[in-house]
């Protein structure tokens, strides 16, 4: 059996019909590569970014409008019955505010809520109640019937 003879390594590999193609040998320094032109990358898809930006955008304007909400209620609008009061204004001007039922603060008690109404005369029905409150909230009006602790 004979070996054939050694092949030059730039020699070009005859393709035979139906056989795979061979990959181009790597580029070697001199003139520059006369192949067909690389197109260019496909530009990066930014339609995910710009739906996680705009998601954040809405919830952060969500927590805004929730904040600005629940710092703007009264404490009378958040009480509820059973909370505790204490009177930081003057009996003309109240200006009420919960407090712990242990502390030393706590003056009212509340022992009825009326929320959206601003008939403070309802307070009369409640037998415990000593002094009724009304409140016109940022979000609705609301009347407290208080007994004093």
């Amino acid at each position: 059996m004979t070996t054939p003879p050694p092949q030059d390594p730039t020699a070009p590999v005859p393709v035979q019909p139906g056989a795979p193609q061979q990959p181009y040998p790597p580029h070697q320094g001199g003139a520059p590569f006369q192949g067909a032109p690389v197109p260019p990358p496909a530009p990066a898809k930014r339609f995910g970014k710009k739906l996680l930006r705009f998601g954040v955008f809405i919830a952060i304007a969500i927590a805004i409008g929730l904040g600005k909400w629940y710092f703007n209620q009264s404490d009378a609008e958040t009480t509820s019955v059973g909370a505790c009061m204490h009177n930081d204004g003057s009996d003309t001007s109240a200006d009420l505010n919960e407090v712990d039922c242990t502390s030393s603060d706590a003056q009212y008690k509340v022992v009825q809520k009326f929320d959206n109404t601003s008939d403070a005369d309802k307070c009369e029905a409640v037998t415990e109640a000593t002094i009724s409150y009304y409140q016109q909230g940022s979000s609705h009006d609301v009347v407290l019937c208080l007994k004093e602790v």
